[in-house]
């Protein structure tokens, strides 16, 4: 058997240890997500990717692809789950978007816009959060952290270092600085470091560029989430075959 599977009905390859999102991205069909990132270890707890596969509902960034395996995507039930896990993550945090310096660019935001987000559903959290702008840099402003580890994995994995980390469980839950004070600016995080550029709801922002980029003009103004995600991973394996003639 050749190594294709079919979602939604539409066959397409995939290579040895490839995930269902990592096929599917290739394949330029989207999954929604918020936690993952390709080249980072997949985590699976935004759930946003969850896809039926034989009638069991699995994450399609952790499970691997196999061949004939048929995946069903984009039917109006998962749809309807995923909207829901999106105003769920908009009431647990303190999400302003008209006032915050991350609007146009927040996948959050972009997925609201994706699945027809109206309003919050649920009665709002309101939760009492830390503001650290203790770094010459960066602030990390915890009403926005949306618990993806993204922050976490990429300073671990792409950094070599370990300036964040998850304490707490359920609704303590919330993203901590590894240092004995526990503010930022005693951490070795740098500008340069993909840690500082990688949250996707605007939890850890460079200060002194809010509006570099005019509201109207950013990636979601622009192009749809999911058009947004697709051309990410296309220029990524653009750039690797272009490495691979060199």
């Amino acid at each position: 058997m050749s190594n294709t599977l079919f979602i939604d009905g539409q066959e397409i390859p995939f290579a040895p240890g490839q995930t269902i999102m990592d096929a599917s991205l290739e394949a330029g069909i989207y999954i929604p997500h918020l936690c993952h990132k390709p080249g980072l270890t997949p985590h699976g707890s935004c759930k946003l990717c969850t896809v039926e596969v034989d009638g069991r509902s699995v994450s399609a960034c952790t499970l691997p692809a196999a061949a004939g395996m048929k995946v069903d995507n984009n039917t109006p039930a998962l749809q309807e789950v995923r909207k829901t896990l999106v105003q769920m993550l908009f009431v647990e945090g303190n999400h302003l978007c008209p006032t915050c310096s991350k609007t146009g660019d927040c996948t959050l935001q972009a997925l609201g816009y994706h699945f027809g987000m109206l309003d919050g559903h649920f009665p709002p959290f309101y939760p009492r959060r830390e503001v650290d702008a203790s770094h010459p840099d960066l602030v990390l402003d915890r009403d926005r952290c949306v618990l993806c580890e993204l922050c976490v994995r990429a300073s671990r994995e792409q950094d070599s270092k370990n300036v964040f980390a998850i304490s707490g469980r359920g609704a303590s839950a919330h993203i901590i600085v590894n240092t004995t004070s526990g503010k930022l600016g005693d951490s070795d995080l740098t500008l340069d470091d993909a840690a500082a550029h990688i949250c996707p709801v605007g939890a850890i922002l460079p200060k002194n560029h809010g509006c570099e980029i005019p509201f109207g003009r950013r990636t979601f103004d622009l192009h749809s989430v999911a058009e947004s995600d697709v051309a990410d991973v296309a220029h990524v394996g653009l750039q690797k075959t272009e490495h691979h003639d060199e």
